[in-house]
């Protein structure tokens, strides 16, 4: 019998389920494999048998958790997708505002017509067992995981900074060019896609387990930079962490 997958959303733009409809001639072999119950970017049906939950997106509103809870329940393992889903992403920018004040900018005078709290990642709510890291993901760490999870292996997922992809790619230090980076306290596997573009990376994978804070405090200070300056980026992809650790 095939592995039955499904893929539910929650906050977010659904960009990280995009990434894997343009996988095109992958996702062909991919859903050869699994049968795909319930995936409203790309089928119509809705099944609720699925032992492999993908889940994009943040948590909201209270009435999200019900929801999630039930395909936790649901499924033998569960694997979050992207940055909303891993960190809370750029929708957690809102909880350094009133809750009330957003949404009235929002919603205005329909503002009480709306249910939301403070923004949290999935794994705030329920136990997470994978993360496929990114925004959006990669299509390519995507197959990876899912190769794993088919094979029944745990998928490696890089737990070092950018700068080490950074230094493989022979990259020009973006501190160099006078712009901030938080590639030293990143987690990898995008293959330092932003500062190989010559961008700094913002952070959307999340803090690599364990990050050398004091490493990136010298890199900063030897650049004329502050710390404000980096936790203003930092607060784009992982204001959560933030708020929690404050």
């Amino acid at each position: 019998m095939k592995p039955k997958v499904g893929f539910f959303d929650f906050a977010g733009c659904e960009g990280c389920q995009l990434q894997i409809i343009n996988l095109e001639e992958e996702i062909i072999e991919l859903a050869s494999k699994v049968e795909i119950v319930n995936f409203r970017e790309a089928i119509s049906e809705r099944g609720e048998d699925y032992d492999i939950a993908f889940v994009e997106g943040s948590i909201t509103r209270k009435s999200d958790e019900g929801r999630l809870r039930k395909i936790r329940e649901q499924a033998a393992i569960l694997v979050a997708l992207g940055a909303c889903a891993c960190n809370g992403g750029i929708n957690a920018l809102k909880n350094f505002q009133d809750t009330e004040d957003v949404k009235r900018i929002v919603y205005g005078d329909k503002a009480h017509y709306f249910d939301t709290y403070p923004t949290r990642p999935i794994d705030a709510v329920v136990p997470v067992d994978y993360y496929v890291r990114g925004c959006p993901i990669s299509k390519s760490e995507f197959l990876k995981v899912f190769k794993a999870l088919l094979l029944g292996k745990r998928p490696e997922i890089p737990n070092y900074p950018v700068c080490v992809e950074c230094k493989m790619k022979e990259n020009v230090c973006v501190f160099e060019k006078g712009m901030t980076c938080l590639g030293p306290v990143t987690r990898a596997g995008c293959e330092a896609m932003c500062p190989s573009c010559g961008n700094g990376c913002v952070g959307c994978r999340g803090l690599v387990d364990d990050p050398n804070i004091n490493a990136q405090k010298d890199i900063l200070n030897k650049y004329g930079l502050t710390i404000e300056e980096a936790i203003g980026k930092f607060r784009i992809f992982d204001g959560y962490q933030e708020v929690l650790n404050a």
